[in-house]
């Protein structure tokens, strides 16, 4: 399986509204962190989510996080040759 490109070593902090979101999963959107559309090429898809109210939250740039999409720190711990 093929590894997602880290789109940034740190979390998108977004304020987000209620409603639906796609969150990029392959890492080439250049709509970070959100779906463009780029993972049509890949083998990636992108993560429904859906907010009930507003807030403010962390979403993972690194797209290693075991809680897809938020960030858990995976950023934190990817090998020296993934961060340089």
């Amino acid at each position: 399986m093929a590894e997602p490109h880290i789109a940034q070593r740190s979390p998108y902090v977004v304020e987000l509204a209620p409603g639906d979101y796609w969150w990029c999963a392959c890492g080439r959107s250049r709509r970070q962190p959100f779906c463009d559309g780029s993972h049509k090429e890949t083998e990636f898809k992108p993560v429904k989510f859906a907010m009930g109210e507003a807030q403010k939250m962390w979403l993972c740039g690194c797209k290693r996080s075991k809680k897809m999409p938020f960030c858990d720190g995976s950023h934190k711990t990817l090998p020296s040759e993934l961060t340089s």
